[in-house]
Protein backbone atom coordinates (compact mmCIF):
# COMPACT_ATOMS: atom_id res chain seq x y z
CA UNK A 1 0.00 0.00 0.00
CA UNK A 2 0.94 3.59 -0.75
CA UNK A 3 0.60 6.66 0.47
CA UNK A 4 0.74 10.04 0.18
CA UNK A 5 0.41 12.97 2.07
CA UNK A 6 -0.04 16.07 0.65
CA UNK A 7 -0.15 19.71 2.06
CA UNK A 8 -3.26 20.09 1.53
CA UNK A 9 -3.98 17.37 3.93
CA UNK A 10 -5.46 14.86 2.08
CA UNK A 11 -4.19 11.48 1.64
CA UNK A 12 -4.54 8.91 -1.03
CA UNK A 13 -3.30 4.83 -0.69
CA UNK A 14 -3.51 2.42 -3.73
CA UNK A 15 -4.02 -1.33 -2.70
CA UNK A 16 -3.95 -3.55 -5.94
CA UNK A 17 -7.93 -2.14 -7.56
CA UNK A 18 -8.19 -0.07 -4.62
CA UNK A 19 -8.17 3.92 -4.60
CA UNK A 20 -8.47 5.42 -1.07
CA UNK A 21 -8.32 9.21 -1.08
CA UNK A 22 -9.33 11.35 2.21
CA UNK A 23 -9.81 14.68 3.72
CA UNK A 24 -10.95 16.55 6.97
CA UNK A 25 -12.74 19.40 5.94
CA UNK A 26 -13.81 22.16 9.04
CA UNK A 27 -17.28 22.39 8.61
CA UNK A 28 -20.56 19.93 9.80
CA UNK A 29 -20.91 16.42 7.59
CA UNK A 30 -24.58 17.53 6.97
CA UNK A 31 -22.77 20.55 4.62
CA UNK A 32 -20.35 18.64 3.21
CA UNK A 33 -22.86 16.14 2.29
CA UNK A 34 -25.24 18.90 1.00
CA UNK A 35 -22.58 20.33 -1.03
CA UNK A 36 -21.68 16.93 -2.36
CA UNK A 37 -25.22 16.29 -3.68
CA UNK A 38 -26.94 19.70 -4.67
CA UNK A 39 -26.54 20.62 -8.27
CA UNK A 40 -25.70 24.19 -7.77
CA UNK A 41 -23.15 23.22 -5.51
CA UNK A 42 -21.74 20.63 -7.67
CA UNK A 43 -21.32 22.73 -10.91
CA UNK A 44 -19.35 25.06 -8.90
CA UNK A 45 -16.08 22.64 -7.67
CA UNK A 46 -16.87 19.18 -9.01
CA UNK A 47 -13.37 18.16 -11.04
CA UNK A 48 -9.57 18.85 -10.94
CA UNK A 49 -8.84 22.67 -11.25
CA UNK A 50 -9.51 23.97 -14.87
CA UNK A 51 -12.30 21.34 -15.54
CA UNK A 52 -15.89 23.14 -15.41
CA UNK A 53 -19.11 20.16 -15.96
CA UNK A 54 -22.60 20.80 -17.54
CA UNK A 55 -25.14 18.75 -15.11
CA UNK A 56 -27.82 17.15 -17.54
CA UNK A 57 -29.62 15.37 -15.10
CA UNK A 58 -29.43 14.96 -11.08
CA UNK A 59 -31.19 12.54 -8.89
CA UNK A 60 -29.63 11.62 -5.74
CA UNK A 61 -31.66 8.54 -4.52
CA UNK A 62 -31.52 5.06 -4.91
CA UNK A 63 -31.43 4.60 -8.42
CA UNK A 64 -31.47 7.56 -9.29
CA UNK A 65 -28.74 8.84 -11.78
CA UNK A 66 -26.30 12.17 -12.21
CA UNK A 67 -25.58 12.85 -15.82
CA UNK A 68 -23.03 15.44 -16.58
CA UNK A 69 -20.42 16.35 -18.95
CA UNK A 70 -17.04 17.54 -17.46
CA UNK A 71 -15.91 19.97 -19.93
CA UNK A 72 -11.45 19.82 -19.46
CA UNK A 73 -9.58 22.89 -20.14
CA UNK A 74 -7.93 21.11 -23.47
CA UNK A 75 -11.35 21.37 -24.98
CA UNK A 76 -11.71 17.66 -24.91
CA UNK A 77 -15.84 16.61 -23.18
CA UNK A 78 -16.02 14.16 -21.12
CA UNK A 79 -19.36 11.90 -20.56
CA UNK A 80 -20.18 10.79 -17.26
CA UNK A 81 -22.87 8.80 -15.78
CA UNK A 82 -23.00 8.42 -11.92
CA UNK A 83 -25.50 6.05 -10.94
CA UNK A 84 -26.35 5.93 -7.13
CA UNK A 85 -26.75 2.79 -4.79
CA UNK A 86 -27.45 3.80 -1.68
CA UNK A 87 -28.19 7.28 -0.07
CA UNK A 88 -27.99 7.56 3.47
CA UNK A 89 -28.35 11.31 4.72
CA UNK A 90 -25.31 12.90 5.80
CA UNK A 91 -23.55 9.29 6.34
CA UNK A 92 -22.33 7.79 3.11
CA UNK A 93 -23.20 7.77 -0.67
CA UNK A 94 -22.99 4.47 -2.74
CA UNK A 95 -22.58 4.68 -6.90
CA UNK A 96 -21.21 3.18 -9.95
CA UNK A 97 -19.44 6.08 -12.03
CA UNK A 98 -19.44 5.35 -15.77
CA UNK A 99 -20.59 6.64 -18.72
CA UNK A 100 -23.59 5.74 -21.21
CA UNK A 101 -21.51 3.27 -22.68
CA UNK A 102 -20.33 1.16 -19.63
CA UNK A 103 -22.64 1.88 -16.65
CA UNK A 104 -19.95 0.97 -14.26
CA UNK A 105 -16.32 1.73 -14.49
CA UNK A 106 -15.63 1.83 -10.49
CA UNK A 107 -17.72 1.65 -7.71
CA UNK A 108 -17.54 4.47 -5.23
CA UNK A 109 -18.11 4.61 -1.18
CA UNK A 110 -18.17 7.89 0.35
CA UNK A 111 -18.49 8.09 3.78
CA UNK A 112 -19.02 11.81 5.86
CA UNK A 113 -17.55 10.99 9.05
CA UNK A 114 -18.25 14.00 11.84
CA UNK A 115 -15.26 14.26 14.54
CA UNK A 116 -15.94 17.09 16.86
CA UNK A 117 -17.45 19.68 14.33
CA UNK A 118 -15.42 18.68 11.49
CA UNK A 119 -15.76 15.94 8.92
CA UNK A 120 -13.42 13.19 7.86
CA UNK A 121 -14.93 12.63 3.94
CA UNK A 122 -13.17 9.09 2.62
CA UNK A 123 -13.95 8.54 -1.04
CA UNK A 124 -13.09 4.78 -1.67
CA UNK A 125 -13.27 4.14 -5.26
CA UNK A 126 -12.65 0.12 -6.22
CA UNK A 127 -11.81 -0.38 -9.39
CA UNK A 128 -12.18 -3.78 -12.14
CA UNK A 129 -8.79 -4.51 -11.82
CA UNK A 130 -5.13 -2.98 -10.03
CA UNK A 131 -4.51 -2.74 -14.16
CA UNK A 132 -7.52 -0.64 -15.00
CA UNK A 133 -6.37 1.85 -11.51
CA UNK A 134 -2.70 1.64 -12.81
CA UNK A 135 -4.22 2.86 -16.40
CA UNK A 136 -6.37 6.16 -15.17
CA UNK A 137 -3.85 7.03 -12.57
CA UNK A 138 -1.16 7.48 -15.98
CA UNK A 139 -3.45 8.16 -18.29
CA UNK A 140 -6.06 10.67 -16.63
CA UNK A 141 -3.81 11.51 -13.19
CA UNK A 142 -6.26 10.07 -11.26
CA UNK A 143 -4.66 10.71 -8.00
CA UNK A 144 -3.80 14.26 -8.15
CA UNK A 145 -7.38 14.90 -9.86
CA UNK A 146 -8.87 13.61 -7.14
CA UNK A 147 -6.54 15.88 -4.64
CA UNK A 148 -7.36 18.90 -6.72
CA UNK A 149 -11.05 18.04 -6.94
CA UNK A 150 -11.20 18.10 -3.16
CA UNK A 151 -9.43 21.32 -2.90
CA UNK A 152 -12.46 22.69 -5.02
CA UNK A 153 -14.58 21.36 -2.37
CA UNK A 154 -12.78 22.56 0.30
CA UNK A 155 -12.69 25.89 -1.36
CA UNK A 156 -16.11 25.75 -2.28
CA UNK A 157 -17.28 25.00 1.53
CA UNK A 158 -15.27 28.11 2.36
CA UNK A 159 -17.86 30.58 0.43
CA UNK A 160 -20.37 28.81 2.56
CA UNK A 161 -19.77 29.20 6.08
Amino acid sequence: MSQNHSASNTTTAVNGPELTVTRLFKTSRELVFKTWTEAEHLQQWWGPEGFTITIQQIDVKPGGVWSYIMHGPDGVDYDNKISYLEVVSPERLVYAHGDHEDAEHFRVTVTFVEQDGETELTMHSLFKSAEELEKVVKEYGAIEGAKSTLERLAQQLATLV
